[in-house]
């Protein structure tokens, strides 16, 4: 009884901090492990303290922890952030890729920016029917030198975005691009809107649903 007392304090704390807890009360008694990716995704810079944050460096060591965890039976990504960091994030793609167990992500309000790399880079995806994405080329924050090396730096970089969304969803490189350089859908931007059955039919999520829908679909995966 205390032991389940000392549990249940410890994943209200993680839920507190972190946005993260276990689920494991359901009739088939798999324990799911819940990542929330929410507000700016915190890179190596910090965030202001009044803004809500995903903090790259905490979720890591979980992530690899959640692998060498033989609890753990999946996991479920919830998805609501306005992008942020990109290097970072697209680390955080990485990892959830390469977590080795059934994934399934959520888009529950916005995935934006290089939110989209995280949202495609579970086993399979939902996005809720008002929930959106957008794409857009990558930006950077602060001085930028005038330099071709930019530049170069700036395609590399907004390469490798394209190609591990091409590799983890049904969208076309040449497509994103498209949507990438749209001049006629952000006001003072460029880029592309996806709300909710408009992001399965471009090929980057699998479905449109819900919390339901997603933990059943992680638990016939499990």
């Amino acid at each position: 009884m205390e032991e389940r007392k000392e549990e249940e304090k410890e994943s209200m704390e993680k839920i507190s901090e972190y946005g993260q807890a276990i689920l494991e009360y359901g009739p088939e008694k798999q324990r799911i492990f819940l990542l929330n990716i929410i507000g700016e995704i915190e890179g190596h810079e910090m965030s202001p303290s009044n803004m809500k944050t995903t903090k790259y460096d905490h979720v890591l060591p979980e992530l690899a922890r959640i692998c060498d965890d033989a609890r753990i039976d999946g996991v479920l990504i919830i998805c609501n952030t306005v992008g942020g960091d990109v290097s970072c994030g697209l680390a955080l793609a990485e990892m959830i890729a390469s977590v080795g167990k059934p994934t399934v992500s959520l888009i529950i309000g916005d995935s934006h920016s290089i939110g989209v790399p995280i949202a495609v880079s579970t086993d399979y995806s939902f996005i809720a029917p008002s929930a959106t994405m957008i794409i857009h080329p990558v930006r950077m924050s602060g001085m930028v030198i005038g330099a071709q090396q930019t530049f170069d730096y700036f395609k590399i970089l907004q390469d490798r975005i394209l190609r591990f969304i091409t590799a983890h969803s049904r969208a076309e490189k040449e497509q994103l691009e498209e949507m990438m350089m749209n001049t006629g859908m952000l006001t003072k931007d460029l880029g592309t809107i996806l709300v909710g059955e408009e992001a399965v039919k471009a090929g980057l999520i699998d479905e449109v649903g819900g919390m339901q829908q997603a933990l059943e679909k992680l638990h016939k995966m499990i």
